[in-house]
This record gives structure tokens, sequence and C-alpha cells, in this order.
């Protein structure tokens, strides 16, 4: 296992954001970024944190694939709703101004959605899920993504990872939140396990021949750039353990991700023109938000959402299992257990200090530097 150091949350906080604004983003938008990109390393979900603040965020801005400043366009509103052309700025500026319209629009109307075509990766999709929550609204959101889901019986990725994502508030200390691909893995993870040196999962990739990939996580995510291997849905391969499911899950979030918006989907989304050459990836978004105010009110929603997740918690536990979780548990007391700070591999780490040498942010010393 690939060694870490932990950097606190000031210091990361304040690097990644200048690093950000090095790279042409104003310091607001790079403070929304920021806030994104680190949120998923405080719930623990290492695939969509500092992991990919480099390769799926600064090199595409340096490849001029994404813009650093964002022209968030708005082609048509009524009052529930809105259609965004987000023209390749940040994922994470679209995101957060989409849905704070919907937000908005709940708040006054009950519900609002909002959806947007030609975006890039917008983070944690459970960010914008907990913005919602915070303000006693229900929360859903999905984005597609480059093409490396094979649909049941099939062998070619032709869609994303396409999270589902719903929050409801809750009177718990943390909000119902389910944050999920609905493929197996995702390349996140997938790309993670590279960098950690550990083997992919059995059944989570699926080569041309049909037949499972396994063992080691950068010979699998060559396959799937190359696609000869696909990522398989929820439920796996095949129909017995209910891969059709996620399959139609996918496919749901696809038809949200686009058919509103007039976006693009499956193939165009992969990244590269017919010559192979490296273009802006228009992935599309969607965010709902419902205000339960606007129904029996928040505080009656809160105290019977919390009713509910503590009675399966309260259920009878498998043998050996120590606890019954809810959605969004896990990722809150990961949040207590980081309270110092940011755990950074190997990898991530001469990724930073090129980042900085580069930027010639010498302010910063890091802990392996020591």
């Amino acid at each position: 296992m690939a060694k870490t150091n932990i950097v606190d949350w000031e210091t990361i906080t304040n690097f990644v954001t200048d690093a950000f604004v090095g790279y042409g983003i104003p310091r607001e938008d790079a403070e929304i970024c920021t806030d994104v990109l680190l949120e998923s390393d405080k719930r623990g979900i290492e695939s969509h944190g500092v992991n990919r603040f480099k390769p799926i965020y600064l090199d595409r801005i340096k490849d001029g694939i994404q813009n650093p400043v964002t022209n968030f366009e708005i082609l048509k509103e009524t009052e529930t709703t809105a259609v965004v052309d987000g023209h390749d700025g940040m994922g994470q500026v679209i995101g957060y101004k989409a849905m704070r319209m919907a937000i908005d629009k709940a708040k006054k109307y009950g519900m609002g959605m909002v959806v947007v075509r030609n975006s890039c990766h917008y983070g944690i999709a459970g960010y914008y899920g907990t913005m919602a929550t915070k303000e006693g609204c229900i929360g859903i959101t999905g984005t597609n993504a480059r093409p490396s889901v094979a649909p049941t019986f099939g062998v070619e990725g032709m869609f994303g990872t396409n999270p589902l994502t719903i929050g409801i508030p809750t009177d718990e200390p943390f909000d119902f939140l389910i944050d999920c691909a609905s493929s197996i893995t995702q390349n996140g993870k997938v790309e993670y396990y590279e960098r950690i040196h550990k083997d992919v999962l059995p059944g989570t990739i699926i080569g041309l021949d049909g037949e499972p990939v396994e063992g080691d996580a950068g010979a699998a995510l060559k396959m799937i750039r190359n696609g000869t291997a696909a990522l398989t849905p929820l439920g796996g391969i095949g129909e017995a353990l209910g891969g059709y499911k996620g399959y139609g899950y996918a496919m749901a979030v696809e038809l949200l991700s686009a058919a509103l918006q007039d976006g693009n989907y499956g193939k165009a989304l992969d990244g590269k023109d017919a010559d192979g050459n490296k273009v802006p990836y228009h992935l599309g978004h969607f965010f709902i938000a419902i205000d339960t105010n606007h129904f029996l009110g928040e505080d009656v929603c809160r105290k019977k959402a919390g009713d509910i997740i503590r009675s399966v918690r309260a259920s009878k536990k498998a043998p050996g299992a120590e606890r019954i979780y809810s959605a969004g548990e896990k990722e809150y007391l990961v949040r207590l257990a980081r309270k110092d700070g940011v755990p950074i591999n190997e990898s991530v780490q001469k990724e930073i200090t090129q980042i900085r040498d580069e930027l010639k942010l010498t302010q910063y010393t890091f802990p392996w530097e020591d």
C-alpha cells in the first residue's frame, strides 16, 4: 500500500485555491472548485478528491479542453425550471450555480429543476444534494460522463458511471444522502487503485470476450480507455444478480442529462474527435430541489426521515456485523475522523510538488518534504 502523509485542511485548501487561480480561474470560482474537491476527501471519497486535482482539472485546462473562466449562460428560464449552457467551464462552478438556482426556485414555488449542457466534471454529486438538504430541501442530481460502462448483455462502454444522487433532510447529525455511480465501481476508483497499487475487484470490469477483467488496476484502466474493456453496471454481468437494474438507472440518468437540454450523450462524450485529438467533454447535468416546507414542513420531514432510518439501523444485524449504517453516515464519521487533514498518497504528493514549483507558490512546504 502506498505511503501517505497528512496535510492540514487550511494548508491544502489555500494551496488548491491558489493553484486554481494560477491556472486562470477567478478566485471566487476557485474557492467553489476547492470546496467541492476537498469535500470529497472530507467524506473519505478519495476517488474524487485531490487524487483528481491535476489530471481531471488542471491538465484539462492546460490542454485547452476546459475553460478556467466559466460562462454560465441561461438559455431558457421559467418560474420552476431553467436550461443552462456551461460553455465547457468549471463543472463545480456550473453545478453550484445550477443547484443554487434550483433551491431558490423551490423555496419560492415548491420545486425547481435546472438542466445543464456543455459542462465538465462537477466533482462529487453529493455536494449538490447536501446544498439542498442544508436548506430543508430534498436534493436530486445526476450527470452523464465519458462512455465506460457496458449495458446488460453488452461489452462496449456506451454510457458513463452516471450517478443518481438523492439527499433528504433528517433530524440526525447527518442527512440521508445516497451518492453513488450506477456502475459497480467508477473510473475514479480504478484510477485510485492504480495509484495505491491495488488490484481491481472481480466482476467490476468486463472484457470484449464477455469475461471479467481482473488484476492490475493500471492495466484494467488502459483497457477501459482504449475500448477493450468496460465497467459493469450495478448488479454486474448479465441479469442473474440484477445487472439490468443498474443499466436501467444509468440510462435514466443519461436521458435526464441530455434529453431536456439537447445535450451530448454516449460516445460523443469521450473527449476525442474523429482523429483522436482531445476535445471538450460537453457533459450534461440535472439538478432538482424540492422544498419540504411546501408540504407538511421541514421539521416534520426531518423527524419522519430520522425515524425511518433509525428503525432500519435498529433492525436485526447479520452474524458478525457490528452495525447497520444509513446512506451518508459513514461519510459523516470519516469527516469527524479527518479533523486533522487530508491523507495524500505518494503519487499525488509528486503532483502537488510539481504544481507548486510550476506556479512558484513558494510559501507552501508539505509534510513529505520535512
